[in-house]
Order: C-alpha cells, then sequence, then structure tokens
C-alpha cells in the first residue's frame, strides 16, 4: 500500500471523518482495493460484512471489513482504522491493520486487516449437536487469559477502549505465524480516552460493565476489565455469568451473584435511579456467591481471586488489565491449546447489542 493518510479530511474529502480518535497523528496505509481477492465470507451484520481475501501479489491471507453506510461510512471506518493502528503497533494480542483499501469505482474504502483464524466464540462455546457448554483446563484459561490481558494493557498504554471484548471478538490464531495465539479484533465500538466525557454506553449486553449499564459519563479502561472477566468466566465454565435481557435485566442478574452493592461497597451507586427503586425491596441478595459457581474444582484459589478482581462491581476497586496480570497465577503460563475448529462450533441465537445494534451476544 504506497500512500498514506493521516486524517480523513486529507485522504478521502470526508467531513464526517473530522473527528480523531486520539489527539495524535495516527498514519493509515492506503492501498487498492483490486489488489486483493476475496474467497469467502467470515461474518455480517448491521455493521456490514467482513471477508476473507488474499493480496493477488503475494498470496498473503487477509481478514477485510466492509462497514455499512448506516454506520457513518468513511469516516467511521478511518476511525476504526486508527485506533486499530495505535492499539494493535508492536502487540502481538491485537489484530494487525495492514490499511484501507479504496475500491476506484466507487470510492468505497475497506479496512484491511490481518487475517488470525476463527473466533473464540465460534471455537469455544457451544458443541454443535449436543449444545453441550465446554469448560476449558484452567492451564488453558491462564495461558489465554495471560495474552488478553497483556493485549488489553498495552491497547489502554496507548489510552484506547475497546468497549466491546467478548468471545466473537478474540480470535484465534490457525497458521504458522500465530497457531496458539488469541487476539482481540473488532474496534468499531473503541474510544480513545483522550475524548472528553460524557461517553455513552457501547457494547455487548452480556459483557458491558455495571457502570455502563448504568450510564454512568466517566469511564474507563476498566470497562474492557470487567469484559474481561465475562470471558475468563465464559472459558471457565461454558457459560456466559450474567444474562440479562436488557440493561435493567443484566444489573439484576449481575447482582444476584456478586451481591446488590450499598454506601460501603460501591458510595456512587447509591445515587442512581436504579438503586433508588431497588435498594428498597426487601430481602435484597447481598451476598457475593460467585465462588459458589466458580468452586474449587473449577478454579484454583489464585484463578478466583482473578476472576473476582476483575468482576467488581466498583470500578474503582476492579483490576486494570496491567494489575491483574501481577496477580501471581500468572507467574507459570503454559502453552494455548484449544479445541480444534471441527470440533466445536456456535449455533446460538443473536442478541442485540446496546449502541450499535447487532451482533451474536
Amino acid at each position: 500500500m504506497a500512500a498514506c493518510v493521516e486524517t480523513a479530511a486529507a485522504a478521502i474529502r470526508d467531513p464526517d471523518a473530522a473527528a480523531r480518535p486520539t489527539r495524535k497523528r495516527v498514519r493509515v496505509a492506503m492501498g487498492n482495493a483490486g489488489d486483493y481477492e476475496e474467497t469467502c465470507r467470515l461474518g455480517e451484520g448491521s455493521f456490514g460484512a467482513v471477508v476473507k481475501a488474499r493480496h493477488r501479489g503475494t498470496g498473503e491471507p487477509v481478514a477485510i471489513k466492509h462497514l455499512g453506510a448506516a454506520l457513518g461510512g468513511h469516516g467511521a471506518l478511518l476511525r476504526e482504522a486508527q485506533l486499530l493502528e495505535a492499539s494493535g503497533r508492536d502487540n502481538p494480542f491485537v489484530a494487525g491493520l495492514h490499511g484501507l483499501a479504496r475500491d476506484p469505482s466507487t470510492m468505497a474504502l475497506s479496512l484491511v486487516m490481518e487475517y488470525v483464524g476463527p473466533s473464540l466464540r465460534d471455537l469455544h462455546l457451544r458443541r454443535r449437536r449436543s449444545w453441550t457448554p465446554l469448560a476449558l483446563p484452567e492451564a488453558t484459561v491462564r495461558a489465554a487469559m495471560w495474552q488478553l490481558l497483556t493485549g488489553a494493557s498495552k491497547m489502554h498504554e496507548r489510552r484506547v477502549i475497546h468497549r466491546d471484548i467478548k468471545p466473537s471478538n478474540v480470535l484465534v490464531g490457525e497458521g504458522a505465524n500465530n497457531l496458539g495465539v488469541v487476539k482481540i479484533c473488532d474496534f468499531g465500538l473503541a474510544m480513545s480516552m483522550d475524548e472528553p466525557p460524557p461517553y455513552d454506553p457501547a457494547g455487548t449486553l452480556r459483557y458491558m460493565a455495571p457502570e455502563m449499564l448504568l450510564e454512568k459519563p466517566e469511564y474507563d479502561e476498566r470497562v474492557d476489565a470487567w469484559s474481561l472477566g465475562c470471558v475468563m468466566a465464559e472459558l471457565v465454565n461454558g457459560w456466559s455469568p450474567f444474562q440479562g435481557l436488557n440493561e435493567e435485566g443484566q444489573l439484576c442478574a449481575i447482582f444476584d451473584v456478586l451481591g446488590f452493592p450499598d454506601g460501603a461497597t460501591w458510595p456512587w451507586f447509591t445515587s442512581t435511579a436504579f438503586a433508588a427503586v431497588f435498594m428498597a425491596e426487601p430481602g435484597m441478595q447481598r451476598r457475593n456467591l460467585l465462588r459458589e459457581h466458580f468452586p474449587d474444582k473449577k478454579l484454583s484459589k489464585d484463578g478466583f481471586e482473578v476472576l473476582s478482581g476483575l468482576l467488581t462491581c466498583n470500578p474503582e476497586k476492579r483490576l486494570t488489565a496491567a494489575a491483574a496480570l501481577e496477580h501471581p497465577w500468572f507467574a507459570k503460563v503454559d502453552a494455548l491449546e484449544l479445541p480444534k475448529r471441527e470440533e466445536v462450533a456456535s449455533t446460538l441465537p443473536k442478541r442485540r447489542r446496546v449502541l450499535c445494534v447487532c451482533d451474536d451476544f
């Protein structure tokens, strides 16, 4: 990809792309869509579609994202490219960016990324025929979480919040270069912490942090730490730990397991409209029951300390990705061994996501 672009206005003269994701200029390579031959479709939704392709000149496999015009067109695509470039540079656990590709006949832009492999959701969540939850050995969970937390920590150092970490946005390497590696992908809902609040809620319901569900106008990278805790719980147990049907139901599902917060555990929470309604109810569940869902036979004491640290309702007391990596549970990290693609595949129904509607959970 020969040319480089720094802003949407300079590259494609698109006024919708005036807002930059960070205060620093991020260079994104620009190439020609005709250089790629699409081979198969990897996924699609209201965001557009992701296809697998190969570079005609080198034969290198890539993933190409075509964004739907309803989601902001060229400006949104450049924003995602800049955030992905900032997060993935020298970060082996974030899917790499090749650049943008423009179709000369239509002037449409696409995002060209590293092809990694299938998603963790496809490999892990359910067996195709029996729908039996697939729990993974603790050593495998530890290896996957070390990579994901390392990738998130580097991303957060660069002041980027992903806001939609979940199994379908985690890719599992299947080629020689990526074998045994998991990588965070899909930065369509990501944002820069250099952007001033208020921040809108964004993400997929089952993986959204309590403060985001409560529409707290200011939040930080610890919303990603919560999502990573949900992913970890899913790897250990085989299913999502909190399954509400809407924002209120999701909060209730969280508090049914972790206990209803009070002024001592989360002072800000008591000022919310949700708390005003539910705190007055008699018999409100106050105990943290997380260990009952993850007993010793499923997760060791050290592993549970990481999980409970990530799944802490009060973000001020929640582990960051960087802090979680300092825990003794990660003193020894084994090689990552996940089920083979043909052994497990997902047939779960789709659920809505909060901000940009449509995704698989």
